[in-house]
């Protein structure tokens, strides 16, 4: 455990009260490592969102136990209240609680409050250490940046004097997934801006990893050119957003080190060479070119061994299995584009990978998915229900029209196949993106009702085998959050650009504030697929080229909408396992996980059939999931299908973006 998990329990002695209030209002409770080891020791933290939600889960799970003679689902509760106010919380509550204070100003003395605010939790550790550490004297909001900055991201912007220093660390960063908080991005602009390095977008570069890829993507095709080859990508012909140009230090051995890995693993994309290559192109280049349909097979296959040699683990963050997924994502969405002849010789070597990845998951699932329900929202949807909170929050911000887009079934790798298109065809295009869980078992009815609902499974019990509440569910998220019902739009089963006229007569209204707008082709392919994920690729790039995706985002940018993106859930390649006789399923094609009703049903699996249980405490008590095991499903033994409902990687973790269309102007 490490000291600062071990300084939060502290607060928490065990067997002193069975229910706390904990005033949180930096919502340090909310950390999935806090979450994790207070569980271990028999508590569990809710936050205190919604008055009537709290009372009823607490009397429902905890109380009725307590007042019997039995623990309950936890022996104690912390209430966690995003303030300290106590005079928010029902008076009984005051009463019986035994309260205890936690902050940033109390915990890190030394720095300051406003800069702490903007740190990520994932960085509390290291920081609580340094600043036990290193600090003998109270810094101000400048040396708390430069402090911070120097022990936890490794960085001195003092000592950034070269640009081959600069672009080592702006890689380094974004290949491990973490650019820089813009506080931090900012003030090391402010320190670069009267030297060399002042000329380069600094902040954008250092804090947007979508930036820096287009950026570098960019760079490597004048790099190229400098060579005399003329590739794929040379000429910005107005389909895309022309970037403030930048030069990269290819050559240099440290920033050549991490593109070379960058190239592999798909964030950064080859170029294809148009004519023959310059006899004396130095070796280096070639990862980075694509010269025939073969290399871009041996790419892939470099691309799956970099990612097999750092899976996550048990103990990784939720961020973790996000950026896997990404990284995993984009070597899957290469592998399907490619013709079946190369594709065969790496096939086997892409499947082994994806059973790693599955079972690390399974394992790492039964340990933390309980503590993703509960973690905050502010800064992105860790789950798909935090979405509206998350989309509450950015209108706050300013977003005064905000268009959600929920591509029904979508895997992350056929988000990236997208993108891919998007990329090519829509002028201004780019994305910021990340990556959210759905939840389990991933059932439409289920995750897609918690996206719209902004609420747990549980929270919505009598409608979880069907979608007919989503429209009611969606508008009175919103109304609880301010807007009028003539202000809220919800549209389903969009897929062909006819529709597109009656979606526009909605958005155009001017008191439209807030759109939920559902595409399900992609889940419509799915259900019907006959040659796997490699075939559903074929028909998603057809999908792509009647031109509804870019019509729709066009038209949603030209009404002045935040597009945001994201899915209920994804989907995977499965075998048959056997069929299940002895019970009735929440959805039909939900293949990968069957759902019962009563523990007997749920407990009556014949042996020979490869599957788990696992109860998610977000699901109603009489809602039971039996998952098939690996990539099992369960049809006819042997049967190759597409499917979802199970805690596969590409089915549980889905993407999450922000899409960007910047007006062009003529």
């Amino acid at each position: 455990m490490s000291a600062w998990t071990d300084r939060i329990l502290q607060e928490f002695p065990a067997d002193l009260s069975r229910f706390w209030i904990a005033c949180d209002p930096d919502d340090l409770l909310l950390d999935e490592r806090i979450l994790h080891s207070l569980r271990e020791r028999g508590f569990e933290a809710l936050p205190f969102e919604d008055s009537v939600a709290f009372r009823t889960e607490y009397e429902e799970r905890y109380r009725a136990a307590w007042d019997r003679g039995e623990e309950g689902s936890a022996k104690a509760l912390i209430l966690q209240l995003r303030g300290t106010d106590l005079n928010a919380l029902p008076w009984d509550y005051v009463r019986m609680g035994r309260k205890v204070g936690l902050s940033l100003a109390d915990l890190f003395p030394k720095l300051s409050y406003g800069v702490l605010r903007q740190i990520d939790t994932e960085y509390h550790d290291a920081l609580f250490l340094a600043h036990n550490r290193h600090t003998t004297q109270p810094l101000g909001e400048s040396a708390t940046k430069d402090f911070i900055l120097t022990h936890i991201f490794r960085i001195s912007p003092y000592l950034l004097s070269r640009p081959e220093d600069f672009w080592r660390e702006v890689l380094r960063l974004h290949y491990r997934g973490a650019g820089l908080p813009d506080l931090l991005a900012r003030h090391v602009a402010a320190v670069l801006k009267d030297t060399l390095l002042g000329e380069l977008p600094v902040a954008e570069l250092l804090s947007s990893k979508s930036y820096m890829v287009r950026a570098v993507q960019e760079a490597w095709s004048r790099f190229l050119s400098q060579y005399g080859i003329q590739n794929d990508r040379s000429s910005n012909d107005g389909t895309t957003e022309a970037l403030e140009p930048v030069s990269v230090p290819f050559e240099h051995p440290d920033v050549r080190v991490i593109v070379d890995t960058m190239f592999l693993e798909g964030a950064i994309q080859p170029v294809g060479v148009q004519g023959s290559l310059p006899p004396d192109l130095p070796g280096w280049i070639n990862v980075g070119l694509v010269e025939d349909p073969h290399a871009l097979g041996n790419l892939i296959s470099e691309g799956v061994k970099r990612i097999a040699a750092d899976l996550p683990s048990v103990e990784s963050s939720h961020r973790d299995w996000v950026e896997l997924a990404r990284r995993l994502g984009e070597v899957i969405s290469r592998f399907n584009s490619l013709n079946a002849q190369i594709a065969e010789p790496i096939q086997q070597q892409v499947r082994a990978l994806q059973r790693d990845v599955d079972e690390r998951l399974k394992d790492w699932l039964l340990q933390h998915f309980a503590d993703l329900p509960s973690l905050p929202a502010a800064k992105g949807p860790v789950m798909v229900h935090h979405v509206p909170r998350y989309l509450a929050l950015r209108r706050s911000a300013g977003d005064e029209r905000i268009a959600l887009l929920v591509f029904d079934g979508m895997a992350m790798d056929q988000w990236i196949q997208v993108r891919e298109y998007l990329a090519a065809s829509v002028p201004g295009f780019s994305a910021d993106e990340g990556g959210c869980f759905a939840w389990l078992p991933t059932l439409t009815s289920v995750s897609r009702q918690a996206l719209f609902s902004g609420l747990r499974p549980r929270e919505f019990q009598n409608s979880i085998e069907t979608t007919s509440q989503e429209p009611s569910l969606w508008t009175r998220f919103w109304q609880e959050n301010g807007l009028h019902k003539s202000e809220i739009i919800y549209q389903k089963s969009l897929k062909r650009t006819e529709q597109l006229a009656e979606l526009e007569e909605a958005i155009a209204r001017p008191t439209t504030k807030v759109a939920g707008i559902v595409v399900d082709m992609i889940d419509e392919i799915v259900h019907g697929a006959m040659l796997g994920k490699r075939g559903i690729a074929g028909q998603i790039r057809a999908w792509c080229e009647t031109g509804f995706i870019e019509k729709l985002f066009l038209l949603l940018a030209e009404h002045g909408y935040q597009i945001y993106l994201t899915a209920d859930h994804g989907n995977v390649d499965a075998e048959g396992i056997g069929r299940l006789s002895q019970g009735v399923v929440s959805e039909l094609r939900g293949e990968r996980v069957r759902t019962y009703r009563n523990e007997t049903l749920a407990a009556s699996v014949p042996p020979e059939i490869d599957a788990f249980r696992f109860n998610s405490p977000g699901l109603p008590t009489d809602f039971l999931p039996l998952y098939a095991g690996s990539r099992g499903a369960f049809v006819p033994r042997g049967e190759q299908i597409v499917a979802h409902g199970g805690a596969s990687v590409e089915e549980l973790i889905v993407p999450f973006i922000k899409i960007k269309i910047s007006r062009m102007t003529s």
